[in-house]
This record gives structure tokens, C-alpha cells and sequence, in this order.
């Protein structure tokens, strides 16, 4: 697999939780649906499993091709990035719905 592959694995995971992320909030907000809630806590739920495995199996990858290394942990990076987000969205979320 090419670097930019590695990396563009990492690019598409983050985007497809941070869309779905912010379709739930938005979406809670705009329609005040408790049916986005579910969805949301659904989506930390499967979304941290989903993420968890995607970054062993990069990593595992990146330590087997000692030479795809630095791609794996850039896609690792991007992965950690909707650590923060997941947490900021959750409180987000559970303030608006014990208001």
C-alpha cells in the first residue's frame, strides 16, 4: 500500500465520524428529536471501536513495514483527532439535553 493510501485511510475515517458527529448534534438541535441522540451515543459507542481498530491495525501495519512507519502514524494522528471532537460533542450534547 502507498503512503498517500495509508493516509487517505486515516483522512476518510476521521471525515465519515466528524460527519456523522455533526449530523447528530445538528441535527438534535434543529429538530430537537431525541431519536439523535441515540444515534449520537450509538456513534461514540461504535465510533470509538471502529477508530480503536483502525489505529492497532495501523500500527501493527507500521511496525511490520518499517518503511510505511511515518505514514501509519500520520493516519493515527488524524484518527486521534476525534478524541477531543467525540468529547467537546458530549458534553455539547448532554448539557442541551439536561437543560
Amino acid at each position: 500500500m502507498k503512503d498517500h493510501e495509508i493516509i487517505n485511510i486515516g483522512k476518510y475515517i476521521f471525515g465519515l465520524c466528524f460527519l456523522l458527529g455533526n449530523i447528530c448534534l445538528f441535527g438534535y438541535l434543529i429538530t430537537k428529536n431525541d431519536g439523535f441522540v441515540a444515534c449520537g451515543y450509538m456513534l461514540l459507542t461504535w465510533g470509538t471501536i471502529v477508530n480503536l481498530l483502525f489505529v492497532i491495525g495501523l500500527l501493527i501495519y507500521g511496525i511490520a513495514s518499517q518503511s510505511k512507519l511515518k505514514a501509519c502514524l500520520k493516519a493515527i494522528g488524524l484518527l486521534l483527532i476525534n478524541i477531543p471532537l467525540a468529547y467537546l460533542y458530549a458534553l455539547i450534547g448532554i448539557n442541551l439535553i439536561f437543560k
